[in-house]
């Protein structure tokens, strides 16, 4: 089995905690893969294990989140992107495939236009398109800062959210997981979701020049997501009917198997 060590290197804002399968003889690209906020790395593990015998899978904890230092002010997506871009820089990579999950989505889709000369796939999980009474719900909730009560209340409204949107098959082991994550980013952990909000992916998803793919699971961002469609360009859109939450977790297998098609075809 494909082991995945924990490492830290410098960055932009400090140090940059991240998970790495390395296989003995890699075949392919590597594949850096970007979270979900307020979440890490953590939740590619089991795909890095799968993916990791043929290529080399990174996974970086983004600023703030997880085990990496943070900025001192909130961070847009851009300079989440510039961030990452120093991190694979400083590996020596001339080329990678990203992967992203929700506000690692927005970073990756960001990467690859900042750099095409780095990035040559990009596979996302979710692309919501939002109207704009729907962004500013999501802004004046998950994009605020939170108010802290004595009696621990924030803290259980972020496992009641994780609850509600589980997915199927996500088993309460799995939620508990991925709770105790959230909790690492502490104060600031809505940054990650302010940055994601302001981002308007509809309006640069087009310009993307990489081969690009859309994963729409049935999970709370779908309807969203299935917006974004008209704006894709030479992208597109695949939906994973009854997959959700935790499907890296109960799909992984899957999912690996997909982006290596994906990554692995080079006809552009």
């Amino acid at each position: 089995m494909t082991a995945v060590r924990r490492i830290y290197r410098d960055g932009i804002y400090g140090q940059v905690h991240y998970r790495i399968a390395r296989p003995k003889a890699p075949a392919h690209r590597p594949v850096v893969c970007f979270h979900l906020s307020p979440l890490s790395g953590l939740v590619f593990e089991p795909l890095m294990i799968s993916m990791g015998t043929d290529r080399i899978v990174l996974a970086p904890d983004t600023p703030g989140f997880g085990a990496s230092d943070g900025p001192e002010s909130p961070p847009s997506i851009t300079d989440y992107a510039d961030a990452m871009a120093d991190f694979v820089d400083s590996l020596g990579y001339d080329d990678i495939d990203v992967f992203g999950y929700h506000t690692g989505s927005k970073i990756s889709v960001e990467l690859a236009r900042r750099r095409p000369d780095l990035v040559r796939h990009v596979a996302i999980v979710s692309a919501p398109v939002y109207n704009e009474s729907e962004l500013e719900e999501q802004r004046s909730t998950m994009g605020s800062p939170p108010r802290l009560h004595e009696s621990g209340s924030h803290l259980l409204n972020v496992w009641q959210g994780h609850w509600q949107w589980r997915g199927s098959g996500q088993t309460l082991e799995m939620v508990q997981k991925l709770v105790a994550e959230a909790y690492r980013g502490g104060p600031n952990a809505w940054w990650g979701h302010r940055a994601a909000f302001q981002y308007r992916i509809d309006e640069w998803i087009g310009t993307v020049q990489q081969p690009l793919i859309v994963l729409c699971p049935d999970d709370d961002l779908a309807v969203a997501t299935r917006r974004v469609e008209p704006f894709l360009g030479n992208g597109k859109l695949l939906p994973l009917p009854g997959w959700g939450h935790g499907m890296l977790d109960l799909h992984t297998n899957e999912i690996a198997e997909l982006l290596r098609d994906f990554f692995d075809d080079e006809v552009e």
